[in-house]
Order: structure tokens, then sequence, then C-alpha cells
């Protein structure tokens, strides 16, 4: 390396292997006849340190805040952090696009919050009169992601449930000839609970005048006990007082 002084000034001129690199001119605050330290303008960048924002809300905090990010894609660091969500959680709204580096950063972590969310931990930004909050930094997926499964998983179980379907013709015989076979049909149809569905009937000639009523009716097995049905509702008061028994002639899955 070689030095070479120039009236009030001096000029660094060094040799590396085979390659050359020539400094700048640097200022001699020093008297001509000492040397001064090559200063290069290659440097490593040095660590960030925390920032401090003054009312977003307001025309000149937003204008700060685009000049901020004028050569910067994020407040800190080189991938967006929970500094940039605290800043971003200040903020009222996407900001107008005539704060163009603010739209710009504003709408790339609106997007990363959507997608992916954000975990970095960045070097701490302080925004005055908005206290950050940690929940905001990731959204939550595996929330979201967990009720979206026991949403399916009871949606599948309802399924399951209604799957087991079954569908019956009962016979339902009166008394004698001189039940009202119109009244007895209005009492078994009142017979309602959860599963059981009444269907299409039809009077069907036994003998002596007597008639029976058919009627279908189809049911959720596991909601359903046909013998229950039978047993506790159609052959107890006070629908008895017209059927006389009843008895299962079909029934089939469907």
């Amino acid at each position: 390396m070689t030095v070479r002084a120039k009236s009030d000034r001096i000029v660094v001129k060094a040799r590396v292997s085979i390659f050359e690199f020539r400094s700048v001119f640097i200022e001699n605050p020093r008297p001509p006849n000492e040397v001064a330290e090559p200063q290069f303008l290659c440097q490593y960048p040095k660590q960030e340190m925390a920032v401090t924002f003054n009312d977003l809300g307001s025309a000149a905090g937003l204008k700060k805040l685009d000049e901020y990010l004028l050569t910067r894609s994020y407040i800190s660091g080189y991938q967006a952090s929970k500094d940039d969500i605290t800043v971003y959680a200040a903020l009222s709204g996407a900001p107008s696009s005539s704060y163009v580096n603010v739209s710009r950063w504003y709408k790339h972590i609106d997007a990363l919050l959507r997608i992916s969310g954000v975990s970095e931990e960045g070097c701490g930004v302080t925004v005055e009169g908005f206290a950050p909050a940690e929940a905001v930094a990731t959204p939550p997926v595996a929330d979201s992601k967990a009720t979206e499964e026991r949403a399916a998983a009871v949606k599948a179980s309802g399924k399951k449930k209604e799957s087991g379907k079954s569908s019956v013709l009962l016979d339902i015989k009166p008394w004698d000839d001189e039940t009202d076979m119109k009244k007895l049909e209005e009492a078994v149809r009142s017979v309602q609970m959860e599963g059981l569905l009444w269907g299409a009937s039809k009077l069907v000639p036994v003998g002596y005048g007597i008639k029976k009523l058919q009627i279908m009716m189809t049911i959720v097995d596991d909601l359903v006990s046909v013998d229950t049905l039978i047993e506790e509702h159609l052959t107890v008061e006070p629908i008895n007082e017209y059927v006389q028994s009843c008895d299962i002639v079909a029934f089939n899955k469907i």
C-alpha cells in the first residue's frame, strides 16, 4: 500500500492481489506530515436501533413514516417482524395512495397476515399513544383450522345419524266396523316426535265391513324405536279408544 500526499489532502491507493481499489479523496484534518488512516466506502450495516413514531393518525405522522420507509421494506431488519405489526395495528386503516411507501408497505404486511402471519421479534418499535397487542402478530390460523375441523366433525356426525333411516309400513286395526276411521287416522298422525315422518295411507278391507288403516312412516333409526312407538303411543290412551292393534307389515332400510 502506498500513501501519497497532495497539498492539503491525501490520496490513498491500495493494491490487493490483481484487484485495485481507489478510495475517494478524504479531507485531511491533520497536518500534511501526518498520515491519515484510509477510509473505504464499503461498510457493514450497523445494528438497527428501536424507532419511535408519533401520531400516525395525522398527516404529519404518516409523512414521517412514509419518509422512513422510502429506503426500507420493513420497519426493522430485512424481513417482516412484530415491529411491522405494531405499526400496522396503530394505523386506523389502509393509508392514502399519496403516501406511496406507506401504502406499499401496508398492503404487503396485510397480505402476509392473511397468508402466513409474522413471527420475527424485530428490534422494538414505539408508537406513542398506542399499546401494541401481541395477539395481532400472528393470525389464529391453528384456531381457525381447529374450529373448521370441529365443525366438519359435527356435520359428519349429523350425517351419520341421518343416514340410518328406515321406511316402515304399519297395519292399524280398529275395534269394530263402527270405529270412525277418519278420527283413528287423525289420532295416529297426532303422534309427533323427532325423527318420525308420517307418509301416505289407505284403508284396506278386512272383512265383515271392517277396514284397517295402512300407513307409511319414515324414521331415523337412532331416534325412533318402532316397538316403543307402538307400545307407548299408538296403543295407549287416548289413541286406544280407536286402535285395537298395530302390526309391522314391512320394515326396509333406506
